[in-house]
């Protein structure tokens, strides 16, 4: 791939050194060390990672190549039982005297 595409440039010795020196001067003699390494660290860690993966996506690939493709309907299924129907309680019919009838039947 073209370093100009990335907008990077060439980067020669001078360059280097500049850039060099500005990380020397922004993280100090005594943490450049610990900076690459834990650098380094990082790298190898996600190399692993994406490693793993491709190998996961690879056998899991050849799994669904390697097993024919068969629709086999479902055996020994039970209906569902209704759910039981809980009846609510309804209040006791009112009682009417023979006074409050309107045609005054007993």
């Amino acid at each position: 791939m073209n370093m100009l595409a990335l907008g990077f440039g060439n980067f020669g010795g001078p360059d280097l050194f500049i850039i060099l020196l500005i990380v020397l001067v922004l993280f100090g003699a005594k943490k450049l060390p610990e900076l690459a390494r834990s650098l380094g660290q990082s790298m190898n860690e996600f190399r692993k990672a994406r490693e793993e993966f491709d190998r996961e996506l690879h056998t899991a690939s050849n799994d669904v190549k390697g097993q024919p493709q068969s629709y086999q309907p479902a055996q020994n299924v039970q209906p569902v039982p209704p759910a039981p129907q809980t009846q609510t309680p309804q209040p006791p019919p009112a009682v009417v005297s023979n006074d409050q009838r309107p045609d005054g039947q007993r």
